[in-house]
């Protein structure tokens, strides 16, 4: 039974307001007043099969969900978005028939929307979440919505679960707190009783959750989806965007003061490093695996919470795309903007991945509660650039004036018009696939295994990686209230991985529980055996995955990096001109930073700043220059934010370099000089510092233990 709710109204206090609600010691029911006998899973056509229309409990519940925002998106609502186009690189013929996938000459133009997940519009760009990474193509064959994340997996398996967890994750209801933030009682209470969520808590507590910019940040389509050929045969098929710059985070100590200092820190990156020419620019990554091939896995294809390894199955990379223009108006194209992984174009199909079949439903359903109107696809960003006929007419907003009498098919009034087309004629239809089971409540078993990937993705972290997992399981479960919650977490961290669990019970002052709790599975059967539907662990293909770790990424480039030169009157102007000439050259951006604005004194002609020292940052910047300059640099070693720039930017593990003078600011500071810290340059040359700051982060100094900032 369970615990009495110690907020529950009395007698007399439900008199006083018959329109409260308390749901301790009720049964579950629909709106209507039916008890729910399974709020676990949709009903399918068989376990793996596609969920059903008429499963009027899903459809009720998400309904709601849908509308309970007027009328900022509920999930998603803090977005940025760019144009540009995406170009295949060779036909992909072999497998799917979509046309902007075939011909390598064709640039199709895309709108893309990047955003945190569980905030609110005015919340800060650099929350720990989840981002959203939406693609819609303007194709000549109708508009194609690749609809993902910035984490190839997610925290259900069932989209009937969709609701409970956004409601978990968000303010919780009754403070309006805590504003998009995972790190309080109801999120965790919700995760601990969910192991299948255990891999996708992995990815959001990790530096994945806290990228450096929309442009260093890889993107997903989440779930298993159908490429189909000309002939008709099809294969399965998994969605990576790879970012040229590669994928690189900043530390949560960094992220929770980029949010004082810049809250559109990621907002301000995308529009002025386009504004720069500095287009951000992302490879489209396929894994294909044939029909055949679907239960060869150690996983199943369709589970949500699943990756398939790079190793077992590599990502082809088969296209680039390029963002080169920012919005003109970002209510009208950013904001109106309407996504939906069911917007599909000849060629590619869903699979029966049953939180992707949710998803179908709700997208449709939202759009008509946010935008108001059946007719958003009218909206000129949601317009597509094929011709549109159909039957549809009139409703709120119409914008398109239709001729002719008649709105019916079939019809011979309208000479048959519109009429059919004909697969040959570009016709989308939907692959053919064998449907056979019992309609049930239920989840394949081949799901049940919520363990294996999560300490896959835990192993193949670098060690900085995982001190940085552990630190956040720290933070948000320091957070949490109820200790009961901790420990039901730590029970599922340990089997995870044990090392993990220890880790993060020394910090919260608890113990790993000996024999972790299980949570009660409601997907049994009422004549199951419970000891064959709990969680599983399945041997994996591999154990490792090194393309599971930022540490195995990209450094090769310095392009848009933000460097910021720390200058004051004296400063030598020969060393400022060539430090910056160099990093311009290889594509960085450069900042002045000076105690006061206006002209800066040097050895040549004067500079002029671009930021004064009490206004700006190091959490802003990529890295740290101090150029030789006796005046310049007593000037600095009296200034206490100059020492603080410094301090914390060494403190983040940044890059950062001092010639002549300069080094004795370093000295000033708490920065050692002398330990042969590749990321700490002294009188070296512009390359040195270039390629430190190409590595993005030298974390290996977090070990030598914290720097006062």
């Amino acid at each position: 039974m369970a615990k009495k709710n110690p907020k529950s109204l009395n007698k007399k206090e439900e008199n006083l307001a018959p329109h409260t609600e308390d749901g301790a010691d009720q049964f579950l029911t629909t709106n209507q007043g039916l008890r729910i006998n399974d709020n676990q899973n949709s009903l399918k056509a068989g376990e793996r099969g596609p969920s059903l229309l008429e499963d009027f409990i899903l459809r009720e519940k998400i309904t709601h969900f849908d509308h309970e925002r007027i009328p900022e998106r509920i999930v998603h609502a803090r977005g940025s978005a760019a144009h540009g186009y995406f170009q295949v690189y060779k036909s992909m013929a072999k497998f799917t028939k979509a046309g902007f996938l075939t011909d390598p000459a064709r640039q199709t133009p895309v709108f893309v929307r990047f955003s945190t997940v569980a905030g609110s519009r005015g919340s800060t760009d650099l929350a720990r979440d989840a981002r959203g990474f939406a693609v819609k193509f303007y194709t000549d064959e109708g508009n194609y919505d690749l609809v993902g994340n910035n984490m190839p997996v997610f925290f259900i398996q069932d989209a009937v679960k969709f609701p409970d967890f956004v409601h978990a994750v968000k303010p919780e209801p009754d403070n309006e707190m805590p504003q998009a933030a995972s790190a309080h009682d109801t999120f965790w209470d919700f995760i601990s009783l969910m192991p299948e969520s255990m891999h996708m808590i992995m990815w959001v507590m990790s530096d994945r959750a806290i990228p450096r910019s929309y442009r260093m940040m890889e993107g997903f389509g989440i779930h298993t989806f159908r490429f189909i050929n000309e002939a008709g045969k099809g294969c399965f098929v998994k969605f990576h965007w790879k970012p040229l710059l590669g994928v690189h985070a900043v530390a949560w100590d960094e992220a929770q003061a980029i949010s004082g200092k810049d809250p559109d820190f990621h907002r301000r990156d995308l529009w002025n490093a386009i504004e720069n020419g500095d287009y951000p620019e992302y490879e489209l990554g396929v894994q294909i695996v044939p029909e055949a091939d679907e239960h060869k896995f150690p996983f199943d294809l369709l589970d949500p919470t699943k990756i398939i390894p790079e190793e077992v199955v590599p990502v082809q990379r088969i296209g680039k795309m390029v963002l080169n223009r920012n919005p003109d108006n970002f209510f009208a194209e950013t904001e109106q903007v309407a996504f939906h992984p069911g917007h599909l174009v000849p060629g590619i199909d869903f699979s029966n991945d049953p939180l992707l079949q949710g998803r179908l439903f709700s997208y449709t359903d939202t759009q008509l509660s946010r935008l108001g109107s059946p007719n958003f696809h009218e909206i000129p960003i949601n317009r597509a650039v094929s011709p549109v006929h159909n039957n549809q007419r009139d409703a709120h907003m119409r914008q398109t004036i239709n001729r002719g009498n008649t709105a019916y098919e079939p019809n011979t009034i309208g000479g048959g018009c519109p009429f059919q087309a004909k697969i040959a004629d570009g016709g989308f239809s939907s692959y053919e696939e064998r449907v056979d089971g019992h309609k049930v409540r239920a989840r394949s078993r081949s799901f049940f295994d919520h363990f294996s990937q999560a300490t896959l993705f835990y192993e193949s972290q670098s060690e900085a990686e995982k001190t940085h997992l552990v630190n956040a399981l720290r933070f948000e479960l320091g957070k949490v209230t109820v200790t009961d919650i901790r420990i039901r977490m730590l029970g599922l961290l340990s089997q995870v991985d044990k090392s993990l669990a220890a880790r993060v019970a020394e910090g919260l002052g608890l113990k790993v529980p000996a024999k972790p709790e299980q949570p009660i599975n409601h997907s049994i059967p009422a004549d199951g055996d419970p000891a064959k539907f709990q969680p599983k662990v399945v041997p994996q293909q591999v154990k490792t995955s090194p393309a599971l770790s930022m540490a195995n990424t990209v450094k090769d480039t310095v392009k848009s990096r933000m460097i910021a030169f720390l200058v004051a009157d004296g400063v030598s102007f020969d060393d400022v001109n060539d430090m910056k000439s160099a990093l311009l050259k290889a594509g960085a951006q450069v900042q002045l930073i000076a105690p006061r604005l206006g002209a800066i004194k040097t050895s040549g002609k004067a500079l002029e700043a671009d930021e004064r020292l009490p206004a700006t940052s190091s959490v802003l910047f990529d890295a740290v220059y101090i150029p030789k300059g006796a005046g310049s640099a007593a000037t600095l070693k009296a200034s206490p934010e100059a020492i603080h720039f410094i301090n914390e930017a060494y403190k983040h593990c940044k890059a950062i370099a001092a010639d002549g003078e300069g080094a004795e600011v370093l000295k000033a500071s708490y920065v050692p000089v002398d330990d042969k810290d590749p990321a700490v340059i002294i009188n070296g040359k512009p390359a040195a510092f270039i390629k430190a700051v190409a590595q993005h982060r030298y974390w290996e100094r977090e070990a030598k233990g914290g720097v006062p900032a």
